[in-house]
């Protein structure tokens, strides 16, 4: 199943969010719409969600778009770009162009087949601020989508639904792990300039989080409950790379367009510690099957547990409402351990004195 997937939420003005370039993590919906097995439109995702109904939400409720809208105080979370609803005023509080399964690279997530890959959701972005700008002409358009806050959270569907999909996968063939990681790096660099290309000018981009630790790959990988080495390897080289990478860029452009979210230490600290952040467990998902629910999907007919609060796992890829809120709390007020070159707080303190 996807873990993460290609991200965009766009979030215009100090309240605009866009999320664009996304995976599961912060799909909204927009695989509703698609002839495609990654999708959580059923019960019983949703079951903490405000409506008590599965919206398309990798989660028992809010996922990380929500609540970062809801921190900066947004009144709406962004609907997803492929929502009839999403038109007229609605435009203007950003969009979710995310699709579970997807990857930086287009062979990621195949398997998913009818998924929207980053190339189209960059299209998608180009088309939406076109929509934007008959809705308020092409200037108006252009200063919000330079202030709006940009979300893209991709990486961990090219090791998970890539590398390590299948024994002798392709891209395991053709690169060594340490090579596999400076090309994927170099590939998301492109992304990343043509995001900068199409007006964003405020990107958070998260990092994987701890990919061997998911209940999914202690269940198929693990050994005695011990997370998987070999993804843990993985996660290792990406994420310092990814931050050496957007530091790099920001020089480039001269200014701090892109800041790096350390998702992967946030995740450990309560995967590594889950009774001192409120959680009777981390390798256990709340939904699910088979060893620590991590087999399969998360259906009607799983396991699930009574209290989802208790849980740092929702089902076996994804965190649950309350263990990204913890997330969210460390992308808003976290050290320069967490959030490089400063966190989303210092930004909108900044952005408001210009």
């Amino acid at each position: 199943m996807a873990t993460l997937g290609s991200i965009l939420l766009v979030l215009l003005s100090a309240t605009l969010l866009v999320a664009t370039h996304v995976d599961s993590l912060v799909d909204s919906g927009n695989n509703n719409y698609l002839a495609t097995t990654a999708r959580a439109d059923a019960p019983p995702y949703g079951i903490d969600y405000p409506t008590r109904r599965a919206t398309g939400r990798f989660s028992n409720g809010l996922n990380i778009p929500d609540l970062i809208s809801e921190s900066i105080g947004g009144s709406e979370s962004p609907l997803p770009y492929l929502s009839p609803a999403l038109n007229g005023p609605r435009l203007l509080v950003g969009a979710n162009f995310a699709s579970a399964g997807v990857g930086i690279l287009n062979d990621t997530g195949v398997q998913f087949v009818n998924i929207i890959r980053i190339g189209q959701q960059l299209q998608y972005f180009e088309q939406y601020q076109q929509r934007v700008s008959g809705l308020i002409g092409a200037e108006e358009a252009q200063r919000l989508v330079n202030q709006a806050l940009v979300l893209i959270t991709l990486g961990g569907n090219d090791f998970v639904n890539n590398y390590y999909l299948v024994p002798f996968s392709a891209r395991s063939r053709q690169f060594a792990l340490p090579d596999y990681v400076p090309f994927l790096i170099s590939e998301y660099r492109n992304i990343l300039l043509r995001l900068y290309q199409l007006g964003a000018r405020r990107v958070l981009v998260t990092g994987t989080g701890p990919l061997g630790c998911v209940p999914a790959e202690l269940a198929m990988r693990g050994r005695n409950g011990q997370c998987s080495t070999e993804l843990q390897q993985a996660a290792a080289l990406f994420n310092p790379q990814l931050t050496q990478m957007l530091l790099a860029l920001n020089e480039q452009l001269g200014d701090n367009v892109f800041i790096a979210a350390n998702t992967q230490l946030t995740h450990y600290d309560f995967i590594s510690n889950p009774q001192a952040f409120g959680f009777v467990t981390s390798k256990v998902a709340c939904c699910g099957q088979g060893p620590f629910n991590g087999l399969g999907l998360c259906t009607q007919l799983s396991n699930l547990c009574p209290n989802r609060d208790v849980y740092a796992f929702w089902d076996p890829f994804h965190p649950s409402e309350r263990a990204n809120r913890l997330i969210v709390q460390q992308i808003m007020t976290g050290s320069i351990e967490y959030m490089n070159p400063m966190n989303l707080s210092t930004i909108l303190a900044l952005d408001s004195r210009t």
